[in-house]
């Protein structure tokens, strides 16, 4: 029999504080739809395009990176 490694599921404790300050007020963080481990990012209302939030922190990618 195969023992099989411990799934590490991402936790709002996992989270850093400055990006729960950063989330707008109808923005939430939870149990990602694409990866059961992760968290995702949830609109509990519509978001119009091009609305921006932030700050953003970290470095920017290209999207050939990600």
């Amino acid at each position: 029999s195969t023992t099989e490694p411990p799934v590490t599921v991402e936790t709002l404790d996992d989270v850093p504080e400055h990006v729960l300050r950063g989330l707008p007020e109808d923005v939430r963080l939870f149990p990602s739809a694409v990866d059961k481990t992760r968290l995702g990012v949830w609109a509990t209302k519509s978001i119009l395009k091009g609305k921006k939030f932030g700050p953003f922190v970290g470095d920017k990618k290209k999207r050939s990176q990600v």
